[in-house]
Protein backbone atom coordinates (compact mmCIF):
# COMPACT_ATOMS: atom_id res chain seq x y z
CA UNK A 1 0.00 0.00 0.00
CA UNK A 2 1.51 3.60 -1.28
CA UNK A 3 2.56 5.46 2.42
CA UNK A 4 0.23 8.19 1.37
CA UNK A 5 -2.68 6.32 1.29
CA UNK A 6 -1.47 4.45 5.04
CA UNK A 7 -1.37 7.81 6.00
CA UNK A 8 -4.58 9.09 4.75
CA UNK A 9 -6.17 5.57 5.96
CA UNK A 10 -4.83 6.11 9.48
CA UNK A 11 -5.91 9.75 9.37
CA UNK A 12 -9.60 8.70 8.87
CA UNK A 13 -9.73 6.04 11.32
CA UNK A 14 -8.31 8.91 13.85
CA UNK A 15 -5.05 7.35 14.64
CA UNK A 16 -3.35 10.52 12.66
CA UNK A 17 -4.48 13.78 12.29
CA UNK A 18 -4.32 14.18 8.46
CA UNK A 19 -3.41 17.73 8.43
CA UNK A 20 -0.21 17.23 11.06
CA UNK A 21 0.99 14.59 8.19
CA UNK A 22 -0.54 15.73 4.76
CA UNK A 23 2.42 18.46 3.61
CA UNK A 24 5.62 16.50 3.66
CA UNK A 25 6.40 14.40 0.88
CA UNK A 26 7.18 10.56 1.65
CA UNK A 27 10.59 10.72 1.02
CA UNK A 28 13.57 10.61 3.60
CA UNK A 29 14.08 13.73 5.63
CA UNK A 30 18.04 14.73 5.31
CA UNK A 31 19.68 16.90 7.35
CA UNK A 32 23.10 18.50 6.24
CA UNK A 33 25.47 19.16 8.67
CA UNK A 34 29.36 21.00 7.85
CA UNK A 35 30.88 18.93 10.46
CA UNK A 36 32.44 15.07 9.97
CA UNK A 37 30.82 12.15 11.83
CA UNK A 38 31.85 11.76 15.55
CA UNK A 39 31.77 15.35 16.49
CA UNK A 40 29.80 16.57 18.76
CA UNK A 41 27.36 18.63 16.31
CA UNK A 42 26.89 15.06 14.60
CA UNK A 43 25.70 13.51 17.91
CA UNK A 44 23.34 16.33 18.27
CA UNK A 45 22.24 15.88 14.97
CA UNK A 46 21.67 11.94 15.18
CA UNK A 47 20.05 12.35 18.44
CA UNK A 48 17.41 14.62 16.77
CA UNK A 49 17.30 12.97 13.64
CA UNK A 50 16.20 9.60 15.96
CA UNK A 51 13.87 11.61 17.74
CA UNK A 52 12.26 12.80 14.58
CA UNK A 53 11.98 8.97 13.08
CA UNK A 54 8.61 8.65 14.83
CA UNK A 55 6.82 11.65 13.39
CA UNK A 56 8.66 10.83 9.46
CA UNK A 57 7.69 7.49 8.34
CA UNK A 58 10.28 7.56 5.63
CA UNK A 59 12.99 7.90 8.15
CA UNK A 60 15.76 11.10 8.86
CA UNK A 61 19.34 11.37 7.48
CA UNK A 62 22.08 13.16 8.29
CA UNK A 63 24.60 13.76 5.53
CA UNK A 64 27.81 15.01 6.74
CA UNK A 65 29.48 17.87 4.44
CA UNK A 66 32.51 19.19 6.34
CA UNK A 67 35.12 21.39 5.06
CA UNK A 68 34.87 25.57 3.84
CA UNK A 69 34.17 26.63 7.78
CA UNK A 70 30.45 24.93 6.75
CA UNK A 71 29.96 27.31 3.85
CA UNK A 72 29.96 23.58 1.66
CA UNK A 73 26.91 22.17 3.85
CA UNK A 74 24.94 25.85 4.08
CA UNK A 75 25.51 26.56 0.12
CA UNK A 76 23.93 23.00 -0.26
CA UNK A 77 21.14 23.74 1.61
CA UNK A 78 20.59 27.72 0.99
CA UNK A 79 21.49 27.48 -2.80
CA UNK A 80 21.08 23.84 -4.12
CA UNK A 81 18.41 21.90 -1.99
CA UNK A 82 14.71 22.21 -3.40
CA UNK A 83 11.80 24.26 -0.96
CA UNK A 84 10.31 20.95 -0.25
CA UNK A 85 10.83 20.21 3.49
CA UNK A 86 12.97 17.00 2.61
CA UNK A 87 16.69 19.08 3.14
CA UNK A 88 17.64 21.17 5.93
CA UNK A 89 19.90 22.58 7.05
CA UNK A 90 21.40 22.47 10.98
CA UNK A 91 23.55 25.27 11.12
CA UNK A 92 25.66 27.14 13.61
CA UNK A 93 26.27 29.87 15.13
CA UNK A 94 29.50 30.07 12.77
CA UNK A 95 27.90 29.79 9.92
CA UNK A 96 24.30 31.47 10.22
CA UNK A 97 25.54 34.42 12.26
CA UNK A 98 29.11 35.25 12.63
CA UNK A 99 30.18 34.47 8.80
CA UNK A 100 28.57 37.41 6.95
CA UNK A 101 31.12 39.20 9.50
CA UNK A 102 34.12 37.24 9.14
CA UNK A 103 34.13 36.15 5.43
CA UNK A 104 34.78 38.74 2.35
CA UNK A 105 32.98 36.66 0.20
CA UNK A 106 30.01 33.46 1.03
CA UNK A 107 28.43 30.94 -1.22
CA UNK A 108 25.24 31.93 0.05
CA UNK A 109 23.40 34.64 2.60
CA UNK A 110 22.21 33.09 5.67
CA UNK A 111 19.65 36.62 5.49
CA UNK A 112 18.27 35.68 2.67
CA UNK A 113 18.75 31.92 1.53
CA UNK A 114 17.29 30.44 4.83
CA UNK A 115 13.84 30.48 6.79
CA UNK A 116 14.27 29.18 10.36
CA UNK A 117 12.49 26.30 11.88
CA UNK A 118 13.67 25.61 15.11
CA UNK A 119 16.89 26.43 17.55
CA UNK A 120 17.82 22.90 18.91
CA UNK A 121 20.65 22.54 21.55
CA UNK A 122 23.83 25.02 22.79
CA UNK A 123 27.58 24.65 23.65
CA UNK A 124 28.48 26.96 26.62
CA UNK A 125 32.27 27.63 26.93
CA UNK A 126 34.61 27.53 29.64
CA UNK A 127 37.66 30.26 30.42
CA UNK A 128 40.63 27.56 31.24
CA UNK A 129 44.17 28.23 32.25
CA UNK A 130 47.34 26.11 32.65
CA UNK A 131 47.27 24.28 35.97
CA UNK A 132 50.32 26.27 37.11
CA UNK A 133 49.25 29.62 36.67
CA UNK A 134 49.00 31.11 40.31
CA UNK A 135 45.19 31.90 39.86
CA UNK A 136 41.89 30.55 41.44
CA UNK A 137 39.95 32.86 39.92
CA UNK A 138 39.23 35.25 36.77
CA UNK A 139 40.81 37.92 38.93
CA UNK A 140 43.37 37.04 40.08
CA UNK A 141 44.15 35.86 36.81
CA UNK A 142 43.90 39.07 35.02
CA UNK A 143 46.26 40.96 38.03
CA UNK A 144 48.52 37.67 37.21
CA UNK A 145 48.68 38.47 33.05
CA UNK A 146 48.59 42.07 33.81
CA UNK A 147 52.35 41.47 35.69
CA UNK A 148 54.01 39.55 32.81
CA UNK A 149 55.27 41.05 29.96
CA UNK A 150 53.30 39.22 27.50
CA UNK A 151 50.17 37.01 26.74
CA UNK A 152 49.20 34.71 24.42
CA UNK A 153 45.49 33.00 24.11
CA UNK A 154 44.86 29.65 22.15
CA UNK A 155 42.16 29.57 20.50
CA UNK A 156 40.98 26.81 17.90
CA UNK A 157 40.91 29.38 14.56
CA UNK A 158 40.88 32.89 13.52
CA UNK A 159 37.47 34.55 13.23
CA UNK A 160 35.42 31.45 15.88
CA UNK A 161 33.69 32.22 18.90
CA UNK A 162 36.32 31.30 21.34
CA UNK A 163 38.66 34.08 18.85
CA UNK A 164 36.33 36.95 19.93
CA UNK A 165 35.77 35.76 23.30
CA UNK A 166 39.34 35.67 24.06
CA UNK A 167 39.31 39.07 22.42
CA UNK A 168 36.44 40.31 24.29
CA UNK A 169 37.91 39.36 27.46
CA UNK A 170 41.08 41.07 26.61
CA UNK A 171 39.51 44.30 26.12
CA UNK A 172 37.42 44.34 28.79
CA UNK A 173 40.18 43.78 31.45
CA UNK A 174 42.53 45.86 29.96
CA UNK A 175 44.87 43.17 28.84
CA UNK A 176 47.17 43.02 26.15
CA UNK A 177 47.22 39.47 24.38
CA UNK A 178 47.49 37.72 21.61
CA UNK A 179 46.02 35.41 19.25
CA UNK A 180 47.52 32.28 18.55
CA UNK A 181 45.14 30.14 16.29
CA UNK A 182 45.36 26.14 16.11
CA UNK A 183 43.87 24.10 13.45
CA UNK A 184 41.77 22.47 16.03
CA UNK A 185 40.25 22.61 19.67
CA UNK A 186 42.39 20.30 20.56
CA UNK A 187 45.48 21.32 19.54
CA UNK A 188 44.78 24.58 21.29
CA UNK A 189 43.94 22.96 24.24
CA UNK A 190 47.20 20.97 23.79
CA UNK A 191 48.75 24.06 24.21
CA UNK A 192 47.14 25.14 27.76
CA UNK A 193 47.93 21.86 28.95
CA UNK A 194 51.54 22.33 28.67
CA UNK A 195 51.59 25.92 29.01
CA UNK A 196 52.72 27.21 25.69
CA UNK A 197 49.85 29.71 25.75
CA UNK A 198 47.79 31.48 28.86
CA UNK A 199 44.91 29.91 28.14
CA UNK A 200 41.25 29.17 26.18
CA UNK A 201 37.78 29.47 25.56
CA UNK A 202 36.80 25.96 24.95
CA UNK A 203 33.64 23.92 25.10
CA UNK A 204 32.56 22.51 28.71
CA UNK A 205 32.47 19.20 26.88
CA UNK A 206 35.76 19.11 25.81
CA UNK A 207 37.64 21.05 28.72
CA UNK A 208 35.50 19.41 31.71
CA UNK A 209 37.63 15.77 32.24
CA UNK A 210 40.95 17.78 32.27
CA UNK A 211 39.28 20.29 35.11
CA UNK A 212 38.13 17.58 37.14
CA UNK A 213 41.92 15.31 36.89
CA UNK A 214 43.54 19.05 38.03
CA UNK A 215 44.92 19.40 34.38
CA UNK A 216 43.57 22.60 33.85
CA UNK A 217 41.40 25.06 35.54
CA UNK A 218 38.43 26.64 34.84
CA UNK A 219 37.78 30.21 36.03
CA UNK A 220 34.47 30.94 34.07
CA UNK A 221 31.79 29.51 32.10
CA UNK A 222 29.78 31.33 29.62
CA UNK A 223 26.29 30.18 29.51
CA UNK A 224 23.13 31.70 31.13
CA UNK A 225 23.42 29.01 34.16
CA UNK A 226 26.46 27.12 35.48
CA UNK A 227 27.28 23.92 33.31
CA UNK A 228 26.14 20.41 34.98
CA UNK A 229 29.71 19.59 33.87
CA UNK A 230 31.12 22.34 35.96
CA UNK A 231 29.22 23.19 39.02
CA UNK A 232 31.73 24.48 40.74
CA UNK A 233 32.90 27.19 38.09
CA UNK A 234 30.67 30.40 38.39
CA UNK A 235 29.11 32.18 35.14
CA UNK A 236 30.76 35.17 33.90
CA UNK A 237 27.60 36.87 34.67
CA UNK A 238 28.07 35.90 38.03
CA UNK A 239 32.14 38.06 37.62
CA UNK A 240 30.42 40.90 36.61
CA UNK A 241 31.63 39.96 32.88
CA UNK A 242 27.78 39.21 31.27
CA UNK A 243 29.76 40.77 27.49
CA UNK A 244 31.51 37.67 28.25
CA UNK A 245 28.33 35.54 27.29
CA UNK A 246 28.34 33.59 24.18
CA UNK A 247 27.77 29.82 23.37
CA UNK A 248 28.37 27.64 20.21
CA UNK A 249 24.66 27.19 19.02
CA UNK A 250 22.53 25.26 16.22
CA UNK A 251 19.26 25.26 14.50
CA UNK A 252 17.25 23.96 11.71
CA UNK A 253 17.45 26.37 8.99
CA UNK A 254 15.28 25.38 5.76
CA UNK A 255 15.65 26.80 2.62
CA UNK A 256 13.87 30.66 2.15
CA UNK A 257 11.15 29.50 -0.08
CA UNK A 258 9.75 26.02 1.91
CA UNK A 259 6.21 26.87 2.47
CA UNK A 260 4.82 28.14 5.61
CA UNK A 261 2.75 24.51 6.09
CA UNK A 262 5.74 22.56 5.76
CA UNK A 263 7.95 24.73 8.05
CA UNK A 264 5.32 24.51 10.60
CA UNK A 265 4.97 21.22 10.28
CA UNK A 266 8.86 20.66 10.55
CA UNK A 267 9.34 22.71 13.55
CA UNK A 268 6.35 20.78 15.70
CA UNK A 269 7.92 17.49 14.81
CA UNK A 270 11.20 19.12 16.33
CA UNK A 271 9.97 20.46 19.07
CA UNK A 272 8.22 17.40 19.97
CA UNK A 273 11.17 15.60 19.62
CA UNK A 274 13.71 18.24 21.88
CA UNK A 275 10.99 17.70 24.46
CA UNK A 276 11.71 13.84 24.79
CA UNK A 277 13.05 13.95 28.58
CA UNK A 278 15.47 10.55 27.23
CA UNK A 279 17.24 12.95 24.38
CA UNK A 280 17.44 15.90 26.45
CA UNK A 281 19.74 13.34 28.66
CA UNK A 282 21.26 12.36 26.45
CA UNK A 283 22.28 15.95 25.03
CA UNK A 284 22.88 17.43 28.46
CA UNK A 285 24.88 14.38 29.22
CA UNK A 286 27.19 15.33 26.12
CA UNK A 287 27.96 18.89 27.22
CA UNK A 288 24.72 20.26 24.99
CA UNK A 289 22.17 22.60 26.45
CA UNK A 290 18.99 21.63 25.23
CA UNK A 291 16.89 25.19 23.72
CA UNK A 292 13.79 23.95 21.94
CA UNK A 293 12.86 26.85 20.37
CA UNK A 294 10.37 27.52 17.50
CA UNK A 295 10.62 29.54 14.33
CA UNK A 296 10.16 32.84 15.80
CA UNK A 297 12.53 32.48 18.44
CA UNK A 298 15.17 31.39 16.61
CA UNK A 299 14.64 34.23 14.13
CA UNK A 300 15.06 36.22 16.91
CA UNK A 301 18.35 35.05 17.76
CA UNK A 302 20.18 34.83 14.35
CA UNK A 303 19.25 38.34 13.86
CA UNK A 304 20.11 39.06 17.26
CA UNK A 305 23.66 37.46 16.88
CA UNK A 306 24.27 38.53 13.84
CA UNK A 307 24.59 42.37 14.90
CA UNK A 308 26.17 41.16 17.92
CA UNK A 309 29.16 39.19 16.58
CA UNK A 310 29.35 41.89 13.16
CA UNK A 311 30.15 45.00 16.46
CA UNK A 312 32.56 42.41 18.17
CA UNK A 313 34.08 41.89 14.85
CA UNK A 314 33.91 45.54 13.77
CA UNK A 315 35.65 46.14 17.36
CA UNK A 316 38.71 44.05 17.40
CA UNK A 317 39.67 45.24 14.12
CA UNK A 318 39.05 41.46 12.39
CA UNK A 319 39.95 41.26 8.66
CA UNK A 320 37.55 39.08 6.95
CA UNK A 321 38.61 36.03 5.71
CA UNK A 322 39.13 35.62 1.93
Amino acid sequence: MPLATRRALLALAGLLPLTARAALPDRPLRFVLGFPPGSGPDLVARLLADGMREGVPAGVVVDNRPGAAGAIAAGEVGRNAAPDGTTLLLGEVGQLAMAPSTYARLSYDPARDFAPIAEVAAADFAFVVPAAVPAGNLAEYVAWAKARPSLFLGTFGAGTPGHFGASILAAGAGLTAEAVHFRSTGDAMTAVLNGAVGGMFGTVALVAPQVREGKLKALAVTGPARAPLLPGVPTVAELGRPDLAFSAWFGLVAPAATPAPLRAELEALALRALAAPALRARMEEAGFRVAGRGQEAFGALIREETARWAEVVRATGFRAIE
